[in-house]
């Protein structure tokens, strides 16, 4: 059976994704910092297959190691998805060192540990990694520095793993553009979608993005039948970093 590790998988896009590889044959680990988030995303995915929540703060090195260890069968790991991400903001002057720090750790620092501890499994299985960058990473808004340097950051992370672990294991990353998460949160802070007709209508496909468009993303660079593609940003934003917008 195929291995995965995803990271933040508890809840938003990271549960979703999770789902997905298990409805397609992956045994998957959900690297989770928040137990009730893991918990809770482990019963409801249990049905679709073999699925495991470790408590894990991918800006620690040793838990990293363990979430991996965890993921990993006869020595083999088939998928690793780091799509763990917080966003800290504000205005520049104001924003604090300790914060900056963080977004760095948990945004792109992690991303370099996973892989670190995931290289030797991955190349055992001819594996492949898929990283959670974001539009963010091409274009930006005011006061979201830190957030936006990591996204940069994990893109071009992204293709230097490509040269450095090929040809056994494969590097691409996605950048997800307006994906609305709030239906799949943990229960606790779980809402309906609360989109506008000018939502939708400002994106040129004509909709905001689900969940399931990054996971059927995930799925096709992972497939082993698109081996030619490596080193690559897949950008799905419903067209959005396409768009000239004057005001």
């Amino acid at each position: 059976m195929k291995t995965a590790l995803v990271t933040g998988a508890g809840q938003g896009l990271g549960r979703i994704i999770a789902a997905r590889l298990l409805e397609n044959g992956y045994a998957v680990t959900l690297a989770e910092i928040d137990p009730e988030a893991g918990l809770e995303a482990e019963a409801e995915l249990a049905p679709l297959g073999p699925v495991r929540f470790i408590k894990t703060d991918v800006a620690q090195e040793s838990e990293v190691r363990q979430a991996v260890d965890a993921a990993t069968r006869d020595g083999r790991l088939d998928l690793l998805v780091n799509n763990a991400g917080i966003s800290r903001g504000g205005p520049i002057a104001s924003l604090s060192l300790e914060d900056w720090n963080r977004v760095l750790a948990v945004n792109l620092t992690a991303a370099f540990l996973s892989v670190k501890h995931a290289a030797l499994a991955l190349r055992a299985a001819c594996g492949s990694i898929v990283n959670i960058a974001s539009t963010r990473a091409h274009m930006s808004e005011p006061d979201t520095e830190a957030y936006a340097a990591t996204k940069g950051g994990l893109v071009a992370l992204t293709h230097a793993l490509a040269v450095s672990l090929g040809p056994e294991v494969r590097v691409n990353s996605i950048s997800p553009g307006w994906i609305d998460v709030s239906p799949f949160q943990k229960k606790s802070r779980r809402a309906p979608a609360l989109l506008s007709k000018a939502d939708h209508a400002q994106h040129p496909c004509g909709r905001v993005g689900t969940p399931d468009d990054i996971a059927r993303a995930v799925l096709f660079l992972a497939d082993p039948a698109n081996g030619f593609i490596t080193g690559q940003n897949l950008v799905v934003d419903g067209g959005m970093t396409k768009k000239m917008i004057y005001v």
